[in-house]
């Protein structure tokens, strides 16, 4: 990977460990609108993708209530349930301090981005951030991420998309660009192996070393 200059993160289950959050909050939303239906291994497959199309799948004519339910739930309980992947800060910053460029692409909204980022103290290491409200179209299309490219005056063969889910790492194929699949996604490394990342991070270190940076 010695002619990556440019590297984009996934947010979510990559850069901070919202796993707890997230299951929590869907499993709140979906046993309100549906007492008693759902357990943890029910959510798993909604991790990833923007919450229309999980909620979509559920109740089409529901979507609208049971997002704004997702979401309030959510942040009322953000800064209590986000954790740190160990490693992750160290990482960004030392990528950071020798001039690569860096971005994050989230299927998650603007404002929620930015709040995981301050709480985990990594919103200074990111010039551009690309969610789900900057873009009309949300991984694994190739949109978020050429955007992305193009704020940060990058090419695909520069590039680098990191992620704990497949849309990352389809994304990051559709856009041209290198994929990377992290182990420690709550639906597993065989999972993330099965769509063929270029390669895989047992932690988030091991970047550092696949970069070749000291």
């Amino acid at each position: 990977m010695k002619n990556t200059n440019t590297i984009l993160f996934d947010l979510d289950g990559t850069l901070i460990d919202t796993n707890e959050l997230i299951i929590s909050s869907f499993l709140y939303t979906l046993n309100r609108f549906f007492p008693d239906q759902y357990k943890l291994e029910d959510v798993l497959p909604f991790i990833g993708p923007p919450l229309e199309e999980s909620f979509e799948k559920v109740a089409p004519e529901q979507v609208r209530e049971m997002v704004d339910c997702y979401r309030k739930y959510n942040l009322e309980n953000h800064d209590a349930l986000v954790k740190e992947f160990e490693g992750v800060k160290e990482t960004v910053a030392k990528l950071h301090e020798r001039g690569y460029k860096l971005a994050i692409v989230s299927t998650k909204i603007h404002n929620v981005v930015i709040k995981g980022l301050e709480l985990m103290g990594l919103k200074a290491y990111f010039d551009v951030i690309v969610a789900l409200d900057d873009v009309t179209k949300a991984k694994p299309d190739p949109e978020p991420i050429q955007l992305a490219l193009t704020k940060l005056n990058s090419l695909p063969n520069e590039a680098v998309m990191i992620g704990d889910n497949h849309h990352d790492i389809l994304a990051g194929k559709n856009a041209g660009t290198k994929s990377i699949g992290v182990a420690w996604s709550a639906k597993g490394r065989d999972y993330l192996e099965h769509y063929e990342p270029d390669y895989m991070l047992d932690k988030m270190p091991d970047l550092l070393d696949l970069l070749g940076v000291e």
